[in-house]
């Protein structure tokens, strides 16, 4: 079996201006207004969008990578571009969206810890997916509180220039056209058939975010249910079969965000090794768990200050796990309190190869969250309540999210892992032993190498439960 991450949302939408064009810009970009001689060019490496104040802009692309932009009843003219080509902040880079969505998934990851002692699983990636939809949807205090608790509120500037969208749907881009790393993800809308969606959000959601819309009869609550459940049954392949069990008859609106990934280990472990061996849970518990063994180069480190092992086990393609063990038994809290994306970097980049016997238990995790109190934590709580300001959705008065789920499904085994939806330590790549046995509580994070994203992350206390 390979390893398959299955992950998914869904936010319901009780009752209760953009105007955006992206220029693909590589090293050097090239932007000529429609009936004028004049071209204006400025050097980039990543995708950049334009936030007009006028009339909807539609953007055509020019054989020669021009961007010709025309509006209803204006042209761009001189003074846009030239204060476009000077407001593009340097610092909104395809880079800096994973880091801060690496340092997101660590707050989010603490608020799920800190309520559930056991196993924990959950996509980062998706989570921040979900949230940049309703920043798409969201004005005033409600825009705010989403942009702080994410992480991305630095994604702005004093010109309400915007370069989210178009850097979300550069990550997806990147991310999911890796062949060998198989991860798709996508949106769905389910919608009840008399609420009126915004042609704006409609448009940008499809355009940046590859939203599905689909008209449902809430109403009729059982069959609303069983057309989400075979549509998001049928995107994970199989592995979340029933994401709903019952349906509020009053939804107006269901958002589901799925992730589903299949990774095969570079160098797989051999099933004939596989057998049962003592996991310690804790000082006083111990249990049998199906224990994989290989004997290979593994890149390693050894965290001092925060007395863990962290080892990473290559996928096919540019992604890997990253295993962070503490060196004594349930000795995570320490550890879970200063992880940050700068500690992270820090071991990879103080990570030496060497030939090693490993020891990693096979395991399947099945999790589930109600999203709302720890968001709520995160101080996201306008978007719960009638201070919702969602103006940007739909013209419908008092509409707030009423519920959020979060199920995310992983197996790990012989063959790789099948998913569906801290600085300042001191560090040495010298003193880890020629065995290494994970045989006690660990985090992972599969992560991927070449944008830097963190996409799945979780805590394996007990290899035996879901």
């Amino acid at each position: 079996m390979n390893f398959l991450t299955c992950l998914q949302w869904y936010w319901i939408i009780s009752p209760g201006p953009h105007n955006l064009i992206m220029a693909q810009q590589t090293q050097t970009v090239t932007w000529k207004l429609r009936g004028c001689s004049l071209v204006y060019k400025a050097r980039r490496k990543y995708y950049v969008p334009i936030i007009l104040p006028s009339s909807p802009v539609t953007p055509s692309c020019l054989p020669n990578q021009e961007i010709a932009y025309s509006t209803t009843d204006q042209l761009l003219h001189r003074s846009t571009a030239e204060s476009f080509a000077k407001q593009v902040p340097l610092e909104f880079t395809l880079y800096n969206l994973t880091e801060k969505n690496m340092d997101f998934g660590f707050n989010l990851y603490r608020k799920i810890s800190l309520k559930h002692d056991n196993n924990v699983f959950f996509s980062p990636l998706s989570v921040s997916f979900v949230m940049a939809v309703f920043m798409l949807a969201a004005e005033g205090e409600t825009y705010k509180q989403i942009a702080r608790g994410t992480n991305l509120h630095l994604f702005q500037d004093k010109e309400n220039f915007h370069p989210l969208p178009a850097l979300f749907k550069q990550l997806n881009e990147n991310i999911t056209a890796n062949e060998e790393l198989v991860l798709q993800r996508g949106s769905f809308s389910f919608i009840q058939k008399n609420f009126r969606l915004k042609e704006p959000f409609l448009n940008l959601s499809k355009q940046y975010f590859d939203m599905e819309f689909l008209s449902v009869d809430f109403h009729n609550s059982t069959h609303a249910k069983n057309v989400i459940n075979q549509n998001i049954n049928k995107k994970t392949k199989g592995k979340i079969p029933k994401l709903f069990e019952e349906l509020d008859q009053h939804a107006k609106l269901v958002f589901v965000d799925y992730v589903l990934f299949k990774g095969k280990w570079l160098q797989p472990f051999n099933t004939r090794f596989t057998e049962l061996d003592t996991f310690h849970i804790d000082k006083y518990r111990n249990i049998q768990v199906p224990m994989m063994f290989k004997s290979d180069k593994v890149a390693s480190t050894s965290d001092k200050n925060l007395g863990c092992i962290v080892l990473k086990l290559p996928y096919r393609g540019s992604a890997h796990m990253l295993i962070a063990m503490p060196e004594k038994e349930g000795d995570y809290a320490s550890l879970e309190d200063h992880i940050t994306a700068e500690l992270v970097e820090s071991w990879l980049r103080n990570m030496k190869t060497r030939k090693m016997d490993i020891f990693f238990p096979k395991f399947k995790l099945d999790q589930k969250y109600q999203m709302h109190e720890l968001l709520h934590a995160l101080r996201i709580q306008n978007l719960f309540t009638r201070k919702a300001d969602l103006s940007q959705l739909t013209d419908q008065r008092f509409v707030k999210v009423s519920k959020v789920r979060l199920t995310t499904v992983i197996e790990v085994d012989e063959k790789g892992t099948e998913a569906a939806a801290v600085s300042g330590s001191e560090i040495t790549a010298y003193s880890m032993p020629p065995t290494i046995k994970v045989n006690r509580p660990f985090l992972f994070m599969i992560y991927e190498e070449t944008f830097k994203a963190l996409l799945f992350m979780g805590r394996v206390v007990n290899p035996t439960e879901l």
